[in-house]
């Protein structure tokens, strides 16, 4: 009905009569208000889930010659490549599954202070990457069996397997490191205990405190 016009409330709480156009730009304020306020709900709710992606348990580790041992080199350089760090005595044990490298304590910078979490590190590139990137960045994940620790108290190590598999033998769980540590066989449960890393090439640090 051309020339009607529709009702507008006014600021002073009378009804006035208005067109579409004087609506418009009502509008447009009030989304101008409403966008900004979603948008910070939308930012705010991704920091929480990065957040959410780490555990809170302490972990410290420092390595500034990773071309000195091949087996911690190739899993951080090559997608789908995982390793091992342990310690063993006076020794950091970095281990895959072709072999291993041991390192002298005293031969690392602080290594008073480090802290291997539960069991040890699992650190690789996934070859598959995160949910919204575009690339694969390095990952670790803590060496003992979440599911273990979180029922029993035990901290059962995991044993790496072929394509990027951990496996428990305690409670049989095979988990995903290419696909953030989850339970890819086994009885549900909770994913791989995972810790913030750093790699620019040269050295590694995991830090978590």
């Amino acid at each position: 009905m051309e020339g009607v016009p529709f009702r507008a409330y006014g600021t002073s709480g009378a009804d006035s009569a208005g067109s579409i156009t004087d609506f418009i730009p009502g509008m447009k304020r009030l989304c101008s208000l409403i966008i900004p306020v979603l948008g910070s709900l939308f930012l705010s709710g991704c920091s929480e889930d990065a957040e959410n992606l780490y555990t809170n348990r302490p972990a410290y580790f420092v390595y500034q010659y990773v071309q000195s041992a091949p087996q911690l080199y190739t899993s951080l350089n090559n997608p789908g490549e995982f390793s091992t760090i342990q310690l063993d005595r006076q020794q950091y044990v970095i281990r895959n599954l072709a072999g291993e490298t041991r390192i002298n304590q005293t031969a690392l910078a602080s290594y008073s202070s480090f802290h291997l979490g539960l069991a040890g590190f699992i650190v690789g590139l996934p070859n598959i990457p995160e949910p919204g990137a575009e690339t694969s960045k390095v990952v670790c994940y803590d060496l003992a069996c979440p599911n273990c620790y979180t029922q029993l108290m035990i901290s059962a190590s995991l044993q790496l397997r072929e394509s990027g598999k951990a496996f428990c033998s305690r409670c049989s769980r095979i988990y995903e490191l290419n696909n953030g540590g989850i339970i890819g066989k086994g009885e549900n449960g909770s994913s791989l205990f995972r810790y913030r890393i750093t790699y620019d090439g040269r050295t590694v640090v995991i830090n978590n405190q």
